[in-house]
């Protein structure tokens, strides 16, 4: 027995309630079982055969008198052939689209379902090679609607989210938008409608269309559907929903040099992918060890129970050498694992978009040790040293004394860094601290001055006390 029929046993423990007789049940058992040998006879052409155990499986649709189950089954299997073997898509939905017919009464609603699933798995799949577009939206659109016809509103929304899905991988986003509309309305339900398995189905809603407008760099709706999915609290989600929500998150935060956001968003992505097993865990491992370089921690992004059992994948390796590196202020050897890592670091575009940045700050950290014995250091020296020209070591020195993390100048025309002495700082911090007390000594002189000087000419000859009748006697 294969997969086919294994569903089909799975499935057929639903009772319709019918009720049966014992007139005639003999004639109807010997052309059931001629039917049955049919169908295993036609199944096992299949491989060496493929053409006649179609023309085998038509002959089961055509004997039978009522569309009964093994009719379905040779439909299920012709179709199979014509799509997966014999590769005429246009034949295979012909087959597929009388296979549906069968769903309302010839066999039970789950093992139906089950079919269903199967068939648009392989034909979106690319499992028979390139498949034209309006041959895939012709199976949806059939399927669409024999759902629409039979009311089985759950089943139609699971193939719209399967279609969006196939619509995204193929960068088909014109029509991903429309699918997204018709989901969207189909969450607008009755007021009295399970929240939480609406709350379910609007995240995963939202998975999608946030991976198309990361994947086209829309980062305004990026955000508005990133914000949209954390509003959403009745929901009990597959764990790969919230690690592909948490992902785009991530990158949306990245975007914005928001490391330690990118970092908590990453974190959280890889949880759930763990938790439902997905492959995609370790390249959202990547991206949280690259937030967590950035955001400067001495923290090792694989010392959490989370994290540690990946830290000697082959595929992690690299990364937590760049970490030791890092964390090392060892700027050469970071530079060298990037060069013999391009494979496993430098292929993903996203990293390599960050890694100029993740240089750039250690070669910042770098140059700060590098610099602290000196007071002078030539600008060509400081280059060798950090294997860059000296245009991009003047810049680097330039943001360091605009953010005040060191204290010097540059000399242009000498090409050198001239840095303040301790010496000299404290005397420029005193000199500074002199200047402070005699403003405030020239302030409180004048205001002192003021109040000596009286006011009787301010206030019609008389002081203050004496404009009121007051004098120092009264008060």
């Amino acid at each position: 027995m294969d997969d086919d029929d294994a569903d089909y046993m799975q499935g057929s423990d639903e009772d319709y309630g019918f009720d049966y007789s014992d007139d005639g049940g003999s004639g109807d058992e010997e052309q059931s079982a001629d039917v049955e040998n049919m169908y295993y006879t036609a199944k096992s052409k299949k491989e060496d055969n493929p053409e006649q155990a179609l023309k085998e499986f038509r002959a089961i649709v055509d004997k039978e008198e009522e569309k009964g189950d093994w009719g379905f089954k040779a439909l299920k299997q012709s179709t199979k052939l014509l799509f997966l073997v014999l590769r005429r898509p246009a034949d295979a939905l012909r087959t597929y689209k009388e296979l549906l017919t069968y769903t309302k009464s010839a066999v039970t609603r789950n093992y139906a379902e089950k079919t269903i699933n199967s068939i648009l798995d392989y034909v979106g799949g690319g499992k028979s090679g390139p498949v034209e577009v309006n041959i895939l939206e012709q199976f949806y659109e059939a399927t669409k609607a024999a759902l629409a016809e039979a009311k089985n509103d759950r089943l139609s929304a699971k193939t719209n989210l399967k279609l969006a899905k196939l619509w995204l991988d193929r960068k088909e986003y014109g029509r991903l938008q429309k699918i997204l509309s018709e989901l969207y309305q189909a969450t607008l339900g009755e007021s009295g409608e399970d929240q939480a398995q609406k709350g379910t189905q609007l995240l995963e809603i939202y998975a999608l269309e946030i991976q198309m407008h990361n994947e086209r760099k829309n980062y305004k709706k990026l955000k508005e559907i990133y914000n949209a999915s954390n509003a959403v609290r009745s929901a009990i989600p597959h764990p790969r929903i919230l690690g592909v929500i948490k992902e785009c998150g991530g990158k949306m935060w990245m975007g914005e040099r928001q490391w330690n956001r990118a970092s908590e968003d990453f974190f959280d992505s890889f949880k759930n992918y763990d938790e439902a097993g997905s492959p995609q865990r370790i390249q959202v491992l990547k991206y949280l060890v690259l937030a967590n370089m950035l955001t400067g921690s001495e923290v090792n992004p694989f010392d959490s129970q989370e994290t540690k059992p990946y830290k000697n994948d082959s595929q992690i390796k690299a990364m937590t050498d760049l970490v030791d590196a890092y964390q090392r202020r060892e700027v050469h050897a970071a530079e060298k694992i990037l060069r013999d890592n391009k494979a496993t670091i430098m292929d993903d575009p996203f990293i390599r978009s960050y890694i100029g940045e993740l240089l750039r700050s250690l070669r910042t950290q770098y140059l700060i040790d590098l610099i602290k014995p000196y007071t002078r250091l030539e600008l060509t020296f400081l280059a060798k040293q950090l294997n860059v020209d000296s245009d991009e070591v003047e810049e680097l020195l330039i943001g360091l004394i605009l953010e005040g993390r060191i204290e010097g100048r540059i000399d242009q025309v000498a090409m050198r860094l001239e840095l303040e002495s301790k010496h000299s700082l404290q005397k420029k911090r005193y000199s500074a601290l002199d200047k402070w007390s005699t403003a405030l000594d020239s302030i409180h002189s004048t205001v002192i001055g003021k109040n000596h000087s009286g006011s009787r000419g301010d206030y019609g000859g008389y002081g203050m006390s004496d404009s009121f009748g007051l004098g120092p006697d009264r008060w």
